[in-house]
């Protein structure tokens, strides 16, 4: 059977920091090529941080048809994989978080997160679902969130996906931290054995303000079961060699 190596990094996070973010960006893209990975998932908010106050989110938006994009662009390497990141997006003054594909330094197209918790009010919801495809593996997205919502692993699976990709980013006051740490995995297997399709997630990782990120970073199979998965807690490189029906 054909497999498509995927990887899913658990990063720092990089907060209001998008410099440094790009930069670490343009690494884990240069070592994805190395290890021949076709598609590269990174976590929810990656690019600025996962910034829910308005102010804040509204400051470090990007236009994603701007020139400030196509700087971000330029600094990534023009060959490697697909790759998966977050960030905040602004469009027509109304801010979405968005996960943005792109190809060898090209915008391939964009997910906006639908289902929003109550903290993420400055955001808009997205309404649509894209399906995007790298080496006959045909994917959707999801973030975060989302993966508590039937409908929208359905929506992917429509399509015609085999793998929902899920960017995450659960930095959480240190007893929820814990008390969830397991039951994200949970919910995603919930909607793999629901679709009969994988799921890829990214997450951040460390700590701030009383907060703390643990993951979890995974590949989990059609049944639910976790196929691979980062230890919770520490920056970290998951590659997985995915089967591929085409």
């Amino acid at each position: 059977m054909k497999t498509v190596r995927i990887a899913a990094a658990q990063t720092p996070e990089f907060l209001e920091d998008i410099d440094a973010a790009v930069a670490w960006l343009a690494i884990v893209v240069g070592r994805a090529e190395a290890e021949g990975v076709a598609l590269l998932c990174l976590p929810e908010g990656f690019l600025q941080g996962y910034l829910t106050d308005e102010q804040s989110a509204r400051r470090h938006a990007i236009d994603l048809t701007s020139g400030e994009f196509e700087t971000v662009l330029a600094r990534l390497p023009k060959t490697g994989p697909m790759t998966v990141f977050g960030l905040i997006e602004i469009e027509s003054g109304r801010l979405f978080n968005t996960a943005a594909v792109v190809h060898r330094g090209t915008l391939i197209g964009r997910y906006r997160k639908t289902h929003l918790l109550r903290g993420e009010q400055c955001f808009d919801a997205g309404n649509d679902t894209r399906l995007f495809e790298v080496d006959g593996l045909r994917f959707g997205i999801n973030i975060c969130y989302d993966t508590n919502f039937p409908e929208a692993a359905e929506k992917v699976a429509a399509l015609g996906a085999s793998l929902i990709v899920c960017p995450a980013n659960n930095m959480l006051k240190r007893k929820t931290a814990e008390e969830y740490k397991d039951l994200h995995n949970k919910a995603r297997g919930d909607r793999c054995r629901q679709t009969g399709l994988w799921l890829a997630s990214a997450d951040v990782t460390g700590e701030r303000d009383g907060r703390v990120s643990l993951g979890p970073t995974a590949v989990l199979d059609p049944t639910g079961r976790v196929a691979a998965q980062l230890h919770l807690g520490e920056v970290g490189w998951l590659v997985f060699d995915l089967p591929c029906i085409s």
